[in-house]
């Protein structure tokens, strides 16, 4: 019967271990993080050495100020959702006046990144970047609550009672 426990526990602390090392393999870190963010662009706009290496000192340079960028974007503590790993309670959820205050702060470090970034591509391939965000943000968009049921409809101030999903 002890043997049984033993292989139990044993089994148990060896499991642990491998979860943990595979969560900790499966987050690139920050300096990863914005490297493939560089890459991927460098790629798809064909930007020389150069450029590249301007892209990446502007991407370490906003990584802090925006999200997805491989810092801590505008989430309060660095993790993703903005959870502190050392604290397991919840937050609170942030004012109406907090959120737009964080928006309006995201927004400005947007555009100064965009203009900061206008000054590294060529004039063809600022247009092909803006268009490959114009067309992320569609995508984005399409997760939104559907607008023919009656939540989406009282949201928007048309409380027509009168439509079904």
């Amino acid at each position: 019967m002890m043997m049984l426990i033993a292989a139990m526990m044993l089994t148990a602390s060896t499991i642990s271990a491998q979860s943990s090392e595979n969560n900790q393999q499966a987050r690139p870190d920050r300096t990863e993080m914005i490297k493939s963010r560089t890459d991927r662009v460098v790629k798809q706009l064909g930007l020389n050495d150069t450029q590249a290496k301007q892209l990446l000192d502007l991407n370490t340079a906003f990584a802090d100020k925006l999200p997805g960028m491989g810092g801590r974007g505008m989430a309060r503590g660095g993790q993703r959702g903005g959870r502190n790993n050392d604290s397991q309670a919840p937050r609170e959820r942030p004012s109406r006046e907090q959120m737009e205050a964080r928006m309006k702060e995201m927004q400005a470090n947007m555009e100064a990144y965009n203009v900061e970034l206008k000054k590294i591509l060529t004039e063809e391939q600022y247009a092909k970047y803006q268009e490959a965000q114009k067309q992320r943000m569609q995508r984005r968009g399409q997760g939104g609550p559907r607008q023919n049921n009656n939540f989406g409809n009282i949201v928007n101030g048309n409380n027509n009672s009168s439509e079904t999903e």
